[in-house]
């Protein structure tokens, strides 16, 4: 009986470079708390306030709230809490997140048309994720194997039908042949082919990943005679995404096989993802009673839509059989519609107070492949046309759901010149409770898939602090933000496909490992105001 371990099954049928699945939709359409150091200390809670470079993309209408023409840039560091260097990736690292301005145009005492650009990084890939785990051996409370309890099957991904229709190379071809599949008698006088995927034992899981998701920003905003506010953002972003994963099995027992002995498996995987995409927004901010200070805002975002481009470099040996696949695949991606509801208010300029409230339908992302090119003979060029992946986002609307993200902050000035800040802020969970990455479906985000994995993230919360300096036409602010996420990591989908291939039964154990990714951010902030 011949049998073989997860990633060389995988990859036999698996020679494109990446999943496009519901994991890719919520990594692409989360954002960070991240801008400048004054944004960041209040937890984000300024959209209604205003006056703020970050609320540029939040709610355009705060940059209408300027008095004075600005320029802001903000650096720091970035450390993540309990996590080893994996590969070339640390645990600590630089970062330059925000830099831009803004230009006041007085029209009249009360009006004003402003004009403003930011850079800024929405999303920071810098992440470091490990696990360990047994592949379906059931234990007590205190870890020990349960009686008669027996380690499950590898972590096998396979598609059988899917298998004839790729073009795989010799090497992975030759694994299959040999170690995969066996053409066994069926009982009644005929032959029926049988997949066996080895028994594994326990496995070894890392991932480091960088890189970021650039947002360049160009506003255009008005104070009509101080009770309303509006304001309009274009948006391109810039996608670098790099991650390196490890992952290794032990056979339970090591067998042998064809004069081979299969006792263990290694794999890496390289990939790169990067794109552009494009998005607007727009906003209003209220003075309802012209007395007081207290400003209502709403905001509305359209989805980012980006181009992407994901390539990996996958290598893998099991005991003497070793392959490796380059490849690149090209996709388009849709994030959900965002509309935000903010309030603020000030008292007697010592106080600022602030929430806010965002909602997106992460189940409404949009999956799309490109079917081809059309061509525009006025402006002789050509343009990508893509289809949505209607298999896969309906996978998408099954695990991911309505995300809220709550935004809390308050300011209060010492002095004229020294302010101290605090904020709070949470992301709702974005996954449903039984989430998973289906690795049955029939869609290019299946087949084009290099890993396995999944981790289903759980709520966000952020605790943030900060204070900012005022002398003559300068201002410093620096903030401190702790982010904590807690999940569950799988190494892959519980059921595979085991048995006679016309009828293919299912079984595995595959128990999820708890992770958890704490961060700590320093930022930053000069600004000069002219």
């Amino acid at each position: 009986m011949k049998k073989l371990y997860i990633f060389a099954v995988m990859m036999a049928g698996s020679l494109s470079a990446a999943a496009q699945d519901a994991y890719d939709a919520a990594n692409f359409t989360q954002q960070d708390l991240n801008g400048t150091a004054r944004y960041v200390g209040m937890g984000g809670a300024m959209d209604a306030l205003g006056a703020d470079l970050s609320t540029i993309n939040s709610n355009p209408a705060g940059m209408g709230l300027f008095r004075r023409s600005m320029v802001t840039g903000s650096f720091g560091f970035v450390s993540q809490a309990g996590a080893s260097k994996i590969g070339d990736q640390g645990k600590t690292n630089m970062s330059f997140d925000q830099l831009g301005f803004v230009w006041v145009t007085r029209n009249d005492v009360q009006s004003f048309i402003n004009v403003g650009f930011n850079f800024t990084k929405s999303r920071n890939f810098n992440q470091i994720l490990q696990a360990s785990g047994l592949y379906g051996l059931k234990t007590d409370a205190a870890g020990n194997p349960l009686p008669g309890s027996q380690n499950g099957q590898t972590n096998a991904k396979w598609i059988y039908n899917d298998m004839y229709q790729t073009n795989i190379n010799s090497i992975v071809d030759d694994i299959y042949e040999k170690l995969l599949v066996t053409n066994e008698d069926d009982g009644q006088g005929g032959k029926v082919d049988v997949f066996n995927p080895i028994s594994a034992s326990d496995y070894d899981f890392g991932r480091g990943t960088s890189g970021y998701i650039g947002n360049y920003s160009f506003n255009l905003s008005a104070n009509l005679r101080d009770r309303v506010y509006l304001g309009i953002t274009f948006g391109l972003k810039d996608v670098h995404y790099n991650s390196t994963t490890f992952y290794s099995e032990t056979a339970n027992p090591g067998q042998l096989i064809d004069g081979m002995t299969i006792t263990g498996f290694d794999m890496t995987d390289e990939r790169r993802i990067t794109g552009t995409g494009f998005d607007v927004a727009i906003g209003a901010i209220f003075r309802p009673i012209a007395e007081s200070p207290f400003r209502i805002g709403v905001s509305v975002k359209t989805p980012t839509w980006y181009t992407l481009t994901s390539s990996t470099y996958t290598k893998g040996v099991t005991d003497g059989a070793d392959w490796t696949i380059p490849n690149s695949y090209k996709f388009k991606f849709n994030t959900p519609w965002k509309f935000g509801l903010s309030v603020g208010h000030t008292i007697n300029n010592r106080f600022a107070l602030g929430a806010g409230v965002e909602f997106e339908s992460y189940s409404s992302s949009d999956m799309r492949v490109i079917t081809g090119e059309a061509y525009d003979p006025y402006y002789d060029s050509y343009s990508t046309v893509s289809a949505s992946d209607a298999v896969m986002n309906q996978s998408i609307k099954d695990n991911l759901k309505g995300v809220v993200t709550l935004k809390l902050g308050a300011e209060m000035n010492v002095t004229n010149d020294l302010a101290l800040r605090i904020g709070y802020n949470y992301v709702s969970p974005q996954f449903e409770d039984n989430a998973f990455r289906d690795q049955s479906l029939r869609s290019p985000g299946v087949w084009n898939a290099s890993t396995t994995d999944y981790t289903n993230w759980k709520g966000t919360h952020r605790f943030t602090a900060g204070a900012g300096y005022k002398f003559s036409h300068f201002r410093v602010d620096l903030a401190y933000q702790y982010n904590h996420t807690n999940g569950t990591f799988f190494p892959c989908m519980d059921n595979i496909y085991v048995g006679d291939i016309a009828n293919p039964t299912f079984e595995n154990n595959c128990s999820g490992t708890d992770v958890s990714n704490k961060r700590h951010q320093l930022l930053l902030s000069l600004s000069y105001r002219f």
